[in-house]
């Protein structure tokens, strides 16, 4: 783990209470922390996802910094035109932030992603991936592994499509910056995203985010099996180097069996044991 102290975390916050995020989300705890790091003076884009929801109904926000509501698939196309406009007006020092679920980047928004990030455009594009379109009712997106139960998939994704690799595709763009995380290892998720922050042009985090209604897990485990997806392999840490390869930035000392992730939560009740076999030699 690289080595950073977590209580130089500011006391400051930028996510207020009274937020609609369900009990143990992974995606209002990112984004709370998120804040921290980048500090007032941003401007968050976000297309429909559950943040749409969890920010509050419109007039009211959860957060304290400017919020801008788009539709599915133009959130990184909106951001260009937020960083313009600022260029325009002289605000160098004003960080836009583009907020999106799995649904808004591995699928519906991808096309407007793709040009921002070969055009590099100035912004830091965070994906909070829980692995379905959990806003509408839990079903599969590009981002579902294979085997998981959700409602478009009730006998569990068919076990040849795999989860869409979004670090490559992004990785073929040759972005500013890029790197996976997740808040269930903070002093990882902080220093990536200070060294996003450092950086300028096209920056995009890939953060693994549980849901516990989709995952069906307790809502107090959600930290605990985002860790275990860290642990067993399946959501390595990685950050891409000066040299352009993807580098793991964390490797756990004890790694665990794929299958205590799997068996750790309900979507995964239907997967065989052949295929928990063939999915841990995919890691391996």
């Amino acid at each position: 783990m690289n080595n950073y102290n977590a209580w130089q975390m500011t006391t400051a916050e930028h996510m207020e209470s009274g937020h609609m995020a369900c009990p143990g989300c992974g995606a209002s705890l990112s984004m709370r922390h998120t804040l921290k790091i980048l500090g007032p003076q941003n401007i968050v884009v976000m297309p429909a996802c559950c943040w749409a929801i969890i920010a509050g109904g419109q007039p009211t926000t959860a957060l304290s910094v400017p919020l801008l509501h788009t539709p599915f698939a133009v959130a990184a196309a909106a951001a260009t035109g937020v960083r313009r406009s600022l260029t325009v007006q002289g605000k160098k020092d004003v960080e836009v932030l583009c907020w999106a679920g799995d649904g808004g980047t591995f699928d519906i928004g991808l096309q407007g992603i793709s040009g921002a990030a070969e055009r590099h455009e100035d912004m830091i594009y965070i994906c909070y991936d829980n692995e379905a379109y959990m806003n509408t009712g839990i079903q599969q997106s590009s981002a579902t592994p294979h085997g998981a139960w959700t409602t478009t998939t009730p006998a569990g994704k068919d076990f040849k499509y795999a989860k869409k690799d979004i670090i490559a595709i992004i990785k073929a763009h040759n972005p500013s910056y890029l790197a996976s995380a997740t808040i269930a290892y903070p002093e990882d998720f902080y220093l990536k995203l200070k060294k996003a922050k450092k950086a300028t042009g096209f920056r995009f985090l890939h953060l693994l985010a549980a849901c516990p209604s989709g995952w069906k897990i307790d809502s107090q485990d959600a930290l605990k099996v985002t860790r275990m997806a860290v642990d067993s392999g399946v959501f390595p840490l990685l950050e891409m180097d000066d040299n352009g390869l993807m580098q793991q930035t964390f490797k756990p000392e004890d790694p665990i069996p794929v299958k205590d992730y799997l068996k750790a939560q309900g979507r995964f009740k239907k997967i065989s044991d052949l295929e928990i076999e063939t999915w841990q030699k995919e890691i391996a």
